[in-house]
């Protein structure tokens, strides 16, 4: 779905509106009994519903604001710089920005080459190890909590996702306000709050990450079948939301 074709119904409002207030309800929770706190912003759709959300609970309740970051793992799309530039405009926020390690991609890079993640899913996670994983461990290391702006329904790989959970591989407890939340309520919210977004989402780009795995997909196409087109639905993680295992 591009932000052009969704129709705005009165049950889409209700329905938004209801799920509004609960996301809201439980930001105030996380603040009061989880603090410090940290939105991890990827800049997608759903996450700038939270950013939304979260820099007006800010500017109500600044004794116990939640934090906001993002990961620039050095090949994001053009757009997505944008967005961060137009969310400091819009909100007069600067985002809290993290880094890969250089000496890090220098040597994943040197040994695998620059496009490495297109010839193996080992590789491939590799790379987002490096550009993404190790960033967050760093964003999240003094943390007591984490809010991520994932959703049941966008990948079989979410489809048992919880509001709540405990993150095993980084020891803290992880939040998903927007867990039920549908493609069609994210874009009723944005709509209706004026909520910046993605360029890339009104060319048909529903899920977007790095520019080199990205892709624009087809309509009637799965929302993650831009992301790591190459591999199939169920290795469709970069490692950020994996659980821990034994």
């Amino acid at each position: 779905m591009t932000p052009s074709l969704l129709k705005i119904t009165p049950e889409l409002t209700a329905s938004v509106a209801a799920k509004t207030a609960a996301a809201q309800a439980l930001l105030a929770d996380i603040a009061g009994n989880w603090a410090p706190a940290a939105f991890a912003n990827s800049l997608g759709a759903e996450d700038m519903v939270l950013t939304d959300l979260i820099a007006k609970f800010n500017a109500n309740s600044p004794a116990h604001p939640i934090e906001i970051f993002s990961l620039d793992t050095g090949r994001l799309p053009l757009e997505t710089y944008d967005l961060m530039a137009a969310v400091q405009a819009h909100y007069g926020l600067k985002l809290k920005i993290y880094f890969p390690q250089a000496s890090t991609v220098e040597d994943y890079v040197r040994a695998n080459g620059i496009n490495a993640f297109y010839e193996s899913i080992e590789l491939r996670k590799g790379c987002c190890y490096v550009r993404k994983v190790e960033p967050l461990k760093r964003a999240l290391a003094d943390k007591k909590a984490w809010i991520t702006g994932m959703r049941a329904e966008q990948a079989a790989t979410r489809g048992n996702l919880a509001t709540r959970e405990y993150d095993e591989g980084n020891g803290l407890e992880k939040f998903n306000p927007l867990a039920d939340w549908s493609e069609k309520e994210v874009w009723t919210y944005i709509k209706q709050n004026a909520v910046p977004y993605n360029a890339l989402h009104d060319k048909f780009y529903p899920s977007i990450g790095c520019a080199p795995c990205t892709r624009a997909i087809s309509l009637g196409e799965d929302i993650r079948s831009g992301r790591w087109w190459w591999e199939s639905a169920d290795t469709k993680e970069c490692g950020l939301h994996l659980k821990a295992t034994s």
